[in-house]
């Protein structure tokens, strides 16, 4: 089996975590914490026995009590049908594999144990991404890796089915943080631990004249009411570990009432 391309300097990763605010810049990760949980209290289960794959433990640690936290590493350290929920926390993104750490998420829950994962999707830092785009292209004529890259929310929800989890759902949530400065928000991305950690970024320090052309272009493109704004998207998925009396698809074609009758009906307001 190929190797999956290696994406992320997982030195550069730990040695930006370790930089990280866990004070002041940890704003995503309790948002994220909000909305798990909102989600686990619609889902009518006691976890007994759940895990957390994190690279931020101190912060996760307050989601359930008695959990057991997992570095986000290559290989996780989950015992297979050992758990009978799993979340995966704000690390996808870094993942090299991400459909292998899906899969060892799976391996690891009790048959009908719950996987629900969160992170980064592709509209985040769009603006940051457009404005320092330009400019490098602008003053050095190239590009550099500087991102990481995030996936889509119908392409990550699609990895659910691939790592053969049962009942799949993804959606997405998107909150817009407003700095004075692009430079402020620069220094919160450093807050986060979320700095440049690319295999392939440049070893060397960014060009001043292509950080201050990127903030130009920002503020140019995006400032409104003096303050920029800066998109941050999370992506939430959830799946089954597969049991035989989960609820199935109906197979396709079976159906007795059309889509179309359905939305009729919901228009006119008849039952």
């Amino acid at each position: 089996m190929q190797k999956p391309p290696k994406i992320t300097d997982r030195k550069a990763l730990l040695r930006n975590r370790e930089r990280a605010d866990l004070n002041s810049g940890m704003f995503l990760h309790h948002a994220a914490i909000e909305e798990i949980t909102d989600r686990l209290k619609l889902i009518n289960r006691n976890f007994s026995n759940p895990a957390i794959v994190t690279g931020f433990p101190e912060i996760w640690k307050t989601l359930l009590p008695n959990v057991r936290l997992i570095e986000d590493k290559e290989i996780l350290a989950l015992e297979e049908q050992s758990f009978d929920l799993v979340v995966h926390a704000m690390a996808l993104h870094w993942a090299n594999d991400p459909v292998g750490q899906l899969i060892q998420c799976k391996r690891a829950l009790k048959p009908d144990g719950l996987f629900m994962a969160v992170g980064f999707g592709g509209s985040t830092l769009k603006e940051l991404r457009s404005a320092i785009t330009i400019a490098e292209a602008e003053v050095t004529g190239g590009l550099s890796p500087r991102i990481a890259p995030m996936a889509e929310v119908r392409d990550i929800g699609s990895l659910l089915q691939r790592a053969g989890f049962a009942l799949p759902v993804a959606d997405s949530v998107s909150l817009t943080a407003t700095y004075e400065t692009p430079w402020n928000l620069m220094r919160d991305l450093r807050n986060m631990g979320e700095a440049n950690a690319l295999e392939a970024r440049l070893r060397k320090m960014t060009l001043r004249n292509v950080l201050i052309r990127s903030s130009e272009l920002y503020v140019e493109q995006f400032m409104h009411l003096d303050r920029i704004p800066a998109t941050f998207e999370l992506i939430f998925l959830l799946g089954w570990a597969p049991h035989p009396e989960q609820p199935r698809p109906l197979r396709r074609g079976s159906a007795n009432t059309r889509l179309a009758d359905v939305l009729n009906n919901s228009k006119t307001g008849q039952q």
